[in-house]
């Protein structure tokens, strides 16, 4: 959360999460706040090197770009002085010198040279070879050049590279030669040294731009190098970028709010593959271990300070290996042996629940997509009121219209749900088959317990999760705006009661104490909808030949916005880069036009 923000117009703030400049999660909006708590919690590895984790704080415009209020930025070396803790944090202006990152390869000789008159003067050779991690430009990559100029007391020479497009690392290769003017009373090598000389005054300056074409140039950052380092050698390094000394440094940083962070990381030595060889095939052999809980896999759950930490990769690991399926069936067999009521099955955070949780997240991504985006993508894109409770209607709603308007959508996802069966993955049915069978053994006087053990996971943990929170589920790029959340939100909360109705009796209604959901679920009672639940349930836990899928779906590894260079364009006033949006599946590399179009290529 947020404290003592900067008044604005619109009062709506939102904070992104960015690896360097690039943002890689964004929270919800909070509107009409100057104190806004998100409480949202945000869990992902990182693939590349990174200097800085930075927390932006926006102010959300409808018609104009959205403003950049303060940042709180934290080196990865200091890190672990704040992971596991809470800590307040004050926001620090955004401007050019603070936005600066990156780093120079430069290499930098003394040459010395015999001119026509005999005298002996130098000659600095500044070799600038490459930059890495520049930052992004409007979430763009920058176009950037470089400025190298030899400075002292009584000279500037500045030379320039050439412009370099469209990337954050570019290669310049480029040499710039400077002579260093000596007395002409030293004519002899053996009558002066180098530091001497007026090279104790001068110095090496590296400036980074971003070519702006029509508009202003932006400063990316600098270097400088005394050139009395040298000492006749040849000298390279890499340098980070630093803002300019003389940067406007704001006075009213105090004045900007605070943002309060719990910052958990973990940096993993991995070794090669080999080394877990042994450890592998312990954890592979976890199923045929009796007791479950003696194996390999379970004890690695219990002695991880944080189950997830252990349940992410034993899953992968299982999957990968085909051996998951046994291994959920044994653990979900050891979690029922402790339930003592049927109607609190497979409720609770076990590792059984874990497991299968993790399993359709990771099976399942395309399986939400063909299902859930269509409807979704109509819902966010063209709203409509749903609210039904009385006590948060809005002035001039009509209850009645907003009715309507939630039961034309439940119904739109709950039928697109019930008719999915087909498409469910094979893997995801094989552990549904186990789970329904396991429960009903468990309890055999229930024969309604079968369907509640199928509809805990694929109603409660996974249609309606993806419904509450599409953006997690990569079926929208971003959190919805606050009326859309709370329409979502109701949907999802009726998709859970809906698919409860398989498992339950007649008097479902009498549940609800709230006299609007009463009302509303009036329209559900038919037994057309229980049927329709429990034949979808029946289909997918049952076993027999369906169409690949499963395993065979093409899983979606990696998707975002990059940058496509036409080849071999001419044309002047045609862009060689366009914005494309370019995603990675285990099958295939495409890119489209935007989100959600036709594949291009």
């Amino acid at each position: 959360d947020a404290k003592h923000l900067v008044p604005n117009k619109m009062r709506d703030f939102f904070c992104t999460i960015n690896l360097d400049q690039e943002e890689v999660f964004r929270t919800q909006v909070v509107e009409k706040s100057l104190s806004p708590y998100f409480g949202e919690e945000f869990y992902f590895e990182i693939p590349r090197t990174f200097q800085w984790l930075s927390f932006y704080i926006y102010d959300k415009s409808v018609l104009q770009k959205d403003l950049r209020i303060g940042k709180v930025s934290i080196k990865k070396e200091d890190l672990c002085n704040y992971t596991g803790k809470e800590n307040w944090f004050m926001l620090q202006p955004v401007d050019s010198n603070s936005e600066v990152q990156g780093k120079v390869h430069l290499e930098l000789k003394l040459n010395e040279l015999i001119t026509d008159n005999g005298s002996v003067c130098q000659q600095l050779v500044v070799h600038i070879k490459e930059c890495h991690g520049l930052p992004l430009i409007n979430g763009q990559n920058c176009d950037p050049y470089a400025t190298v100029s030899l400075v002292g007391p009584s000279r500037n020479d500045q030379k320039k590279t050439k412009v370099k497009k469209k990337t954050s690392n570019p290669q310049f290769n480029e040499t710039f030669y400077f002579e260093v003017t000596r007395s002409s009373s030293y004519t002899k090598k053996s009558q002066f040294q180098v530091e001497e000389e007026d090279i104790e005054k001068l110095e090496v300056r590296v400036d980074l731009w971003n070519n702006g074409n029509l508009v202003q140039d932006i400063f990316l950052g600098e270097i400088k190098v005394p050139v009395k380092v040298l000492r006749n050698d040849s000298f390279q390094a890499w340098y980070l970028l630093q803002p300019r000394e003389n940067g406007n440094k704001s006075s009213k940083t105090d004045d900007l709010g605070s943002l309060r962070l719990n910052i958990c990381y973990t940096e993993d030595c991995v070794l090669p593959s080999e080394y877990y060889t042994s450890l592998r095939n312990l954890l592979l052999k976890s199923s045929d271990v009796q007791p479950i809980s003696a194996s390999a896999a379970y004890i690695l759950s219990e002695v991880c300070r944080d189950k997830y930490d252990a349940v992410l990769p034993l899953v992968r690991l299982l999957l990968h290996h085909h051996k998951l399926v046994p291994f959920v069936a044994a653990v979900a067999e050891l979690d029922l042996k402790d339930t003592q009521e049927a109607n609190t099955i497979f409720r609770g955070n076990s590792l059984a629940t874990r497991c299968v949780d993790e399993m359709m997240k990771i099976v399942g991504k395309h399986y939400l997509k063909v299902t859930l985006k269509p409807v979704i993508d109509e819902i966010c894109e063209s709203p409509k009121p749903c609210e039904i409770d009385p006590i948060k209607l809005k002035e001039g709603d009509n209850v009645e219209i907003n009715m309507e308007n939630l039961r034309y959508y439940v119904d739109k996802v709950f039928r697109e749900i019930v008719r999915s069966s087909i498409s469910c993955p094979t893997l995801m049915c094989d552990v549904f088959y186990s789970l329904r069978h396991l429960a009903a053994k468990r309890f055999p006087n229930d024969p309604h317990v079968q369907y509640s053990a199928v509809s805990s996971f694929v109603f409660l943990r996974f249609f309606a999760v993806a419904v509450v929170s599409p953006h997690t589920f990569h079926l929208r790029p971003h959190h919805p705006d606050a009326q859309t959340s709370r329409t979502l939100t109701l949907i999802s909360k009726a998709i859970q009661t809906l698919g409860s109705w398989g498992s339950l009796t007649k008097s479902k209604l009498s549940s609800f104490k709230e006299t609007f959901m009463y009302e509303f679920f009036k329209t559900f009672q038919e037994e057309k909808f229980t049927e329709s639940v429990k034949k979808f349930l029946d289909d997918v836990s049952s076993t027999e030949s369906k169409e690949p899928s499963g395993l065979s779906e093409p899983v979606h590894l990696k998707e975002g916005e990059m940058y496509k260079r036409a080849q071999g364009r001419t044309r002047i006033g045609k862009k060689n880069f366009k914005k494309r949006w370019f995603c990675l599946t285990s099958r295939e590399f495409t890119y489209h036009k935007q989100q959600g179009k036709l594949c291009l290529f």
